[in-house]
């Protein structure tokens, strides 16, 4: 091989990568004027960014369609499916209060222990300083073991976690629609669970200003995934039929017919 030959097939190969700092997150928004302070902030950028872009990846498909399913996002799954596995292995128990069940929080206190561990078997060992801050925001993405409760500040932790590992070449530009359609959904599943397993109270309820007192993204995601659908209108999310006929194809239907369980 002649030596411009050696020299561009060096070229070509990835450059290593750009050294990142890690550290561990505190909670910053403790009182109403430090909202001011997150709005004008780099991260809030990232974040609703991260959050408006998949809403286009997303703009008239189908749950079922086909789309590109990488490595780490089948690594993502296969994390969620332990988060599952574990609500198997830890029935509720019995008690004198019917809503949030205290077998919560011994399955809380098993991800609280291995959260770490299981983010390093989505991330490359080259980025394994980064698993202790990534970490905290998949703990925080599942309810909180104290008050046994779960709402839509959780759901924003899981979205950062995701738009965290967006940031550090994780996921990349060609995992949107998996992101959403294949991690995120299989999220829900799991959350849902929790909910129904261990009677889970919602946190910070908004009453009439949101449909579910739990999610609110799938109806950020799922409305976009039914723009220009030549049939569906808002008129058909309270016919039990259509719910049933479509839910397995529209997120936002999904919702709704967990609602009505």
């Amino acid at each position: 091989m002649a030596e411009s030959e050696r020299q561009a097939g060096t070229s070509e190969e990835v450059a290593p990568p750009l050294q990142q700092s890690f550290m561990i997150p505190k909670k910053e928004i403790n009182m109403v004027s430090d909202m001011a302070k997150w709005k004008r902030s780099q991260a809030y950028a990232d974040y609703m960014g991260f959050i408006l872009t998949l809403n286009e990846g997303v703009r008239g498909k189908k749950l079922t369609c086909e789309y590109k399913v990488s490595e780490p996002i089948e690594k993502l799954v296969a994390l969620l499916n332990t988060l599952d596995r574990w609500i198997d292995e830890t029935p509720p128990v019995d008690q004198p209060s019917r809503f949030g069940n205290k077998a919560f929080r011994t399955w809380y206190a098993k991800l609280d222990q291995e959260a770490e561990k299981l983010v390093a078997t989505v991330i490359p060992k080259h980025l394994a300083d980064a698993a202790p801050e990534v970490a905290v925001y998949l703990k925080e993405s599942v309810g909180n073991s104290t008050r046994i409760d779960y709402g839509t500040g959780h759901e924003a932790a899981f979205a950062a976690f995701l738009c965290c590992l967006c940031k550090i070449g994780v996921l990349r530009v060609d995992d949107q629609m998996a992101i959403v359609f294949k991690v995120f959904n299989r999220y829900l599943e799991v959350m849902r669970k929790l909910q129904k397993t261990y009677r889970m109270e919602p946190a910070g309820s908004q009453g009439v200003w949101g449909l579910d007192d739990f999610q609110f993204l799938p109806f950020i995601w799922g409305s976009s995934q039914l723009i220009d659908h030549p049939n569906l209108e808002p008129r058909h999310f309270v016919d039990e039929k259509v719910v049933n006929e479509n839910h397995k194809d529209f997120m936002f239907l999904e919702c709704i017919l967990f609602i009505t369980e």
